[in-house]
């Protein structure tokens, strides 16, 4: 059965669902068709596109990427 994610943060439903490590190692890759895979498994299919793209523009301040 998978979780409800609906009252989760982004980084919650990584976390939860497994994926927060494989996530953080596709946004150092620069590779933005597994981040939005990735959010689509933890039901942000919607919104991967929009939080690929913030988290791309600045992945420092998105924590990321270390400055």
């Amino acid at each position: 059965m998978k979780p409800d994610y609906s009252a989760m943060a982004v980084n919650e439903r990584l976390f939860a669902a497994g994926l927060l490590d494989s996530y953080d190692a596709a946004v150092r890759a620069g590779d933005t068709a597994l981040m939005v895979r990735l959010l689509g498994e933890v039901d942000l299919a919607h919104e991967a596109q929009h939080i690929v793209a913030a988290v791309m523009a600045h992945p420092t301040r998105a924590g990321r990427l270390k400055p």
